[in-house]
């Protein structure tokens, strides 16, 4: 991976969705820039379709304070469409979960930035390997909170030719709970990649009674149009006491129509009363780039599992997408 690709790299890990932001101001030290997305998604699973329609905004800006060292502030939040339910025959809104998905702000220069707030936790970027999908997909990648997007947090990145490396930690903020995550990547010229990385908070009155830790790995390789990678997750003490899965994915670029496949495995190794899957599922769609900007998607996921969180029978999806990047 040459060094533009890792810029882009380091970016997606701490200004993600600010790739497509437009410059709307700029002096000669400062800068700012919007961008987002406007994403609608309708989603078929047993005969219903349900409106996962989105839109995020951000905002970006930096302002040089020497040669070497600039500020910088960024702002991420996700609007959904609302939905409705029947009750005795009459529809009441269900409010969406519109989120601030990122605000922070720190200092930056040719060693990396610091920065303070609502920030990607450091395993994100280790899953991001195997999450490539437009819709499905990461069913064996979910973090603990101090490895995920969690606000209250101090973060490190830096990138050092082909080598991009991360860590943040979490305060407490009187949930009685805090943690770290820290992660690696590294990229080959040939197109082989690896990241590892490991998480590990503390909950309860005296930060003992819950210790929830959390490792990945994962490897990928690009070649030509076509790109393959693998995640691996063990976890310890989460709410399922012992679980280990896996994600494998691949893709393949034909001009403007991208291809893209995951299968999902996560079980817990302790339950012994059952054999079912956390997750067993396969996914594939298909992705068309009438612009830069615009394109519009089919994503089918087949789910194996036997049952799911609320012990029912898990069922197939479909759904249709379009979305607009500014």
């Amino acid at each position: 991976m040459n060094k533009n690709l890792i810029a882009l790299a380091v970016a997606a890990a701490t200004l993600s969705g600010a790739a497509q932001a437009a410059e709307v101001y700029s002096d000669e030290t400062s800068s700012l820039a919007i961008g987002g997305r406007i994403e609608a998604r309708a989603a078929v699973k047993d005969g219903d379709v349900t409106d996962n329609t989105r839109t995020r905004i951000n905002i970006g800006a930096k302002s040089d304070i020497s040669d070497s060292v600039y500020g910088l502030g960024f702002f991420e939040r996700e609007f959904r469409a609302g939905d409705s339910v029947k009750i005795d025959g009459e529809s009441i809104n269900v409010s969406p979960k519109d989120e601030n998905r990122k605000l922070y702000a720190g200092i930056g220069s040719d060693y990396g930035q610091v920065v303070y707030g609502k920030i990607d936790g450091s395993l994100g970027m280790i899953t991001d390997f195997t999450d490539i999908m437009a819709y499905h997909g990461n069913e064996a990648g979910g973090k603990i909170n101090a490895a995920d997007r969690a606000s209250n947090s101090l973060a490190y990145i830096g990138s050092f030719d082909n080598l991009v490396v991360k860590a943040n930690y979490v305060f407490d903020n009187g949930s009685k709970e805090d943690g770290y995550s820290a992660g690696a990547m590294y990229t080959l010229d040939m197109g082989l990649g690896f990241g590892a990385g490991y998480a590990q908070q503390e909950t309860g009155a005296d930060k003992t009674d819950k210790t929830e830790k959390q490792a990945f790995a994962a490897i990928s390789y690009a070649i030509n149009d076509f790109y393959f990678a693998g995640l691996y997750q063990d976890s310890r003490n989460t709410a399922a006491e012992k679980v280990r899965g896996y994600e494998l994915a691949a893709k393949y670029t034909m001009d403007k129509l991208v291809f893209t496949g995951t299968f999902n495995y996560l079980e817990d190794k302790d339950n012994s009363n059952s054999d079912d899957a956390l997750a067993n599922s396969y996914a594939v769609d298909a992705t068309y780039y009438f612009t830069n900007n615009f394109r519009t998607y089919a994503s089918y996921k087949l789910d194996q599992a036997k049952t799911d969180v609320a012990g029912e029978r898990n069922k197939d999806e479909f759904v249709l997408g379009a979305r607009y990047d500014f």
